[in-house]
């Protein structure tokens, strides 16, 4: 019995002892398993430049609708889709044997009206002459002629200066009648207004035209297709002040089509305009951006992707996004002198996001204006040893990955924390 006791006390205090020698590694072990791990990132030094994003519709920049002033079949058709024309060419013609017909009466009725001048002339010139006879003999005998003869002569000649007035505003007459008639004729041939292409035509030959109570529309011109497009824009009412300063400073606008997904195409804002259209209680205003297009690659009616740059800053240190939106998940993780921070702070219920135009809108308007100033003060967190250490930093200019460092004690390549690492993630 002694000897079991001996054996059993001899393996409790080796075991005891192998436990005690074993602990503290494994005790080492267990809480390096279990502490936790940071992911990280790195303050880089570049560039950053802040953009509105927009979808617009490319448009030429001038576009002509070509009617039919007067009416009538269409005889010839001389242009076809996408054909090149110049100024003043004719684009299609309409039958013009109606109005040809009109101008040759219109002459006939205006050399009437002339002939009726020579006429009524004549006439005139012989009472004239009978006035001045009659007035003679007056003069030389009384008694040669009565005065109700010398009335008759002078009265009949009255009358007929009146008759030569009338005629020869019936000539004036004659002369607008056939001077709209020839215009009705050159209506019939439909010429283009200006240099251009047609990128739409609606008529074919044989088709008739009704321009008695609207004007049809034939043909669209497209004006100065080859050397500037225009893409409208809707921005929204929260960004239209950023695109006015945009506009004011010039900044460029890169935009891609789907068409041509490889190829950025640059721009400049031309216009922003103040005439603002509501959609489901949005209000967007348009924005006219103007843009090279030598190849024709823009083609009237394309979907375009717009970037506006609003600001860019080069050589600037810059804060990852993510960074500024780390927030440690508990207190014991923190240096004992950053406690405070984590406490809260008097501002955080306003801000929703790491923008700092981006403010919770249910808050009053004083705040609001108090809390976007206070957002550029922030907080990021890097590692002194195993714990987390604050660092007070202010921002300036944002993308969408990056904020600009403008106030803190932080270097280029400073390593800050984004996040806790879950188990199994290298």
């Amino acid at each position: 019995m002694f000897k079991f006791l001996l054996k059993f006390v001899l393996v409790v205090g080796l075991l005891t002892a192998i436990g005690y020698a074993a602990y503290p590694p494994i005790a080492k072990k267990i809480a390096e398993r279990n502490k936790p791990r940071w992911r990280t990132t790195t303050i880089e030094n570049g560039t950053i430049i802040k953009v509105v994003n927009a979808t617009g519709t490319v448009k030429p920049t001038k576009s002509v609708q070509v009617g039919s002033f007067v009416s009538g079949p269409i005889k010839d058709l001389y242009v076809e889709f996408n054909q090149e024309v110049k100024q003043d060419e004719v684009l299609a013609r309409i039958d013009p044997r109606l109005f040809a017909a009109n101008v040759a009466r219109d002459k006939a009725t205006l050399a009437t009206r002339k002939a009726d001048v020579l006429r009524v002339e004549a006439l005139l010139q012989q009472a004239r002459n009978d006035e001045a006879r009659a007035t003679a003999l007056r003069e030389e005998n009384i008694d040669f002629i009565a005065q109700s003869e010398l009335d008759q002569v002078k009265f009949a000649r009255l009358s007929l200066e009146a008759q030569l007035t009338i005629a020869n505003a019936s000539i004036d007459q004659a002369m607008a009648t056939l001077t709209n008639s020839e215009a009705n004729l050159d209506y019939c041939e439909i010429r283009s207004p200006e240099d251009g292409m047609i990128i739409d035509r609606k008529v074919e030959p044989g088709q008739t035209l009704a321009a008695q109570f609207q004007t049809p529309e034939l043909f669209v011109v497209g004006v100065g297709l080859r050397e500037k497009m225009h893409i409208f824009a809707d921005v929204d009412e929260s960004e239209i002040g950023l695109i006015r300063e945009a506009a004011e400073n010039e900044q460029p606008v890169t935009f891609t089509v789907t068409a041509y997904p490889d190829d950025l195409f640059e721009g400049l804002i031309e216009e922003v305009r103040f005439s603002s259209a509501e959609t489901q209680n949005v209000v967007t205003y348009p924005v006219v951006v103007g843009s090279p297009n030598p190849d024709l690659k823009l083609l009237p009616g394309m979907t375009a992707d717009l970037s506006f740059q609003i600001r860019k800053k080069e050589n600037v240190i810059k804060i990852p996004k993510s960074a500024l939106r780390f927030y440690p998940p508990d207190k014991k993780y923190v240096h004992p002198d950053d406690h405070e921070i984590i406490d809260g702070t008097d501002f955080a219920f306003l801000i929703e996001d790491d923008d700092e135009t981006d403010v919770n809108t249910q808050a009053p308007a004083a705040e609001r204006i108090k809390a976007s100033k206070k957002a550029k003060k922030r907080h990021v967190w890097k590692l002194d040893g195993e714990l987390l250490r604050a660092v007070e930093v202010q921002v300036g200019l944002s993308d969408n990955r990056f904020s600009e460092l403008i106030v803190g004690e932080l270097d280029e390549d400073t390593e800050l924390v984004t996040g806790q690492k879950a188990k199994g993630e290298e």
